[in-house]
């Protein structure tokens, strides 16, 4: 009976750990791009295909939050997972491109983030 006890407790510590602030959270439809800490991803918003040129997937978030919060974010955060800087809000990887755009006003912001096949 300890011996369940002290899993049970393991596992719990396992799954605060990896919700703790912190934890990097990603979009669920793009798992290879993180979710702001301020910012929520919208359940069952975008779109998520493939192509014959790659995959197009588009994921919306929001927050009470400022374009100049998320765009400091981002461009600390995404060269670190191989996305490099664009023009204006994009980033390029590989084959892929990423753009974020923004809709609403800070403080009530609407994130869209789109990934889809970089153009040659």
């Amino acid at each position: 009976m300890l011996r369940i006890a002290a899993s049970l407790a393991f596992l719990l510590a396992l799954a605060g750990a990896a919700a703790s602030p912190g934890a990097a959270d990603f979009f669920e439809r793009l798992e290879d791009v993180p979710v702001m800490p301020g910012l929520i991803p919208v359940a069952d918003a975008g779109i998520e295909f493939d192509t014959p040129s790659g995959r197009i997937v588009e994921a919306y978030a929001i927050g009470e939050t400022s374009r100049k919060a998320v765009r400091g974010f981002y461009r600390r955060t995404l060269p670190q997972l191989g996305w490099q800087a664009g023009a204006g809000d994009a980033y390029l990887r590989e084959d892929e491109s990423l753009s974020i755009d923004f809709f609403g006003s800070d403080g009530e912001l609407t994130v869209r983030f789109t990934v889809a096949p970089a153009a040659n």
